[in-house]
Parts: C-alpha cells; structure tokens; sequence
C-alpha cells in the first residue's frame, strides 16, 4: 500500500487531498502545525470511511520536527512513496514599501524552505540511491507566481514562484532516481483562509473574478483531484510539469 504525507493538510486543500488519497488506497498522513483538533477531525473523516491516516505535529520549516515527522511514518505506516508540499501562508496582505519583514521571512521559511526540508527527507526515503523504489512529490503552487499578487502579497506570489523553479530543478535532478516531481498551480480556492481574506478585503475578489475565464472561484475538490492525478500513474510520464487549475486566469 502506498504512503503520503501532506503538508497543512489540516483543513481546505490539504484535507480535500487526504480523504481523495485514503479513498484510492494510500495510507496517508495528516500534518498540522497548530490545528490539532482540526487535523484529528480529518483522520476520524477517513477511518469511518475504512481508510488508514495518522495525523502528526511538525513545522515544515523546522527541521528536528521534520526529522521526527518522517521517523514517525515510518514506524507507523511504512515507507513513504508520496508527498504533497501543500503547508503554506499568505504574509501580511500589504504593499511592499508597508510589508512587515518578520511576516515576510515566515512566508519564506514556510512556503519555500519547508518545501525543501520536506523533500529532503522524502528523497532520502524514495530514491533509488538511498534504497527506495522512487515516488511522487507534488509542490501546491498558485496563480500568484505568474500574476505577481501587487497591491496585496507579492512575498506570497514569489515564494510560490520559487516552488515552481524548485519544481523544475528538483525534477530533473531526482528523474534516474524513479521520483517524478510535478507542480499544482492552484487558482482562487474557496478555503477557510481564502474565504477569511475574501470577507477581510471584500476589494481582492472584486479584483480577481473578472479575471477569471471561468467567472468563479475552485472548490477544494477541483484542486485535489488535480493533485491527485499528478500522485498517480495516470502521470507515469510528467515530471517537471506545471499543471494550472485556475479557471484559465493565468494560463498560456
């Protein structure tokens, strides 16, 4: 049976990528940072539904609890074939010449580093040269890296620009090691978070709507389900690859 750890994957995205994943067969971890409860809600979600998941503590940016994170699924679930760099923060929702560099440089350790740390750990499990029989990772980008976020969080749309650069690197370095490596580019999503920001600056989906092709915002399950096809074989041949789900806002 094969192994998943998603990042933030305590609610909105994540969660939808969890159940979807536990429906198909994988035995799935659960990962929060603060939102136990939340995180714990999901894992009783997926056993009533007879689906095997954990859920464990960890910031993706701290590497001590990454470590233990990872020696955790082992012991608990068995070797890792998968990972979703899903955990992610938006910053402080301001200009540049008014942005906080403390919230910044959290968006940086988080969003970007963690992505890093996270997989790692993760090619130390699945490549060929560690033992491994190789893998998915899929890094959760967004529409933000190609429309550049001004006037709101452009330290969020650069982090997410730099996942997809990782994306591309990360993919031609780990392709003789049996690891595909794929991006997600999410687009406006109706998360808890996305709809919390929406309600705090009602002027962001006055802006982002009109721009949006399809003239409405994703449900988590539209975004999971790309996530999904991107873990499995349906993709055996895409590595490197950036997959837009955004209603057509950004795409070629």
């Amino acid at each position: 049976m094969k192994v998943l750890l998603v990042t933030g994957s305590s609610r909105g995205i994540g969660a939808e990528i969890c159940r979807q994943a536990a429906a198909d067969g994988w035995k799935v971890c659960i990962n929060y940072a603060t939102s136990e409860e939340q995180a714990d809600r999901v894992v009783a979600e997926i056993r009533q539904q007879g689906g095997i998941a954990i859920a464990l503590q960890a910031n993706v940016a701290n590497e001590d609890e990454i470590i233990t994170l990872f020696e955790r699924i082992d012991l608990e679930l068995g070797p890792l074939t998968g990972l979703v760099n899903n955990a992610g923060v938006n910053g402080g929702g301001t200009r540049v010449d008014e942005m906080d560099v403390a919230i910044s440089r959290n968006v940086f350790d988080i969003n970007i580093l963690g992505a890093f740390i996270c997989a790692k750990h993760a090619i130390r499990r699945m490549a060929k040269r560690h033992g491994g029989n190789g893998g998915a990772i899929v890094n959760v980008s967004s529409a933000a890296s190609k429309h550049g976020g001004p006037f709101t969080y452009i330290d969020y749309a650069a982090s997410k620009a730099a996942l997809d650069t990782f994306t591309i690197g990360l993919a031609k370095e780990q392709a003789d090691q049996g690891i595909r490596v794929n991006c997600l580019r999410a687009g406006v999503t109706m998360t808890e978070i996305s709809a919390d920001y929406a309600q705090q600056h009602p002027e962001w989906l006055e802006w982002v709507l009109p721009q949006v092709p399809l003239g409405r915002p994703a449900e988590v399950t539209e975004i999971a389900n790309g996530a999904m096809f991107l873990l499995s074989d349906k993709s055996s041949y895409a590595t490197g690859a950036i997959l837009d789900v955004c209603g057509g806002w950004v795409s070629p």
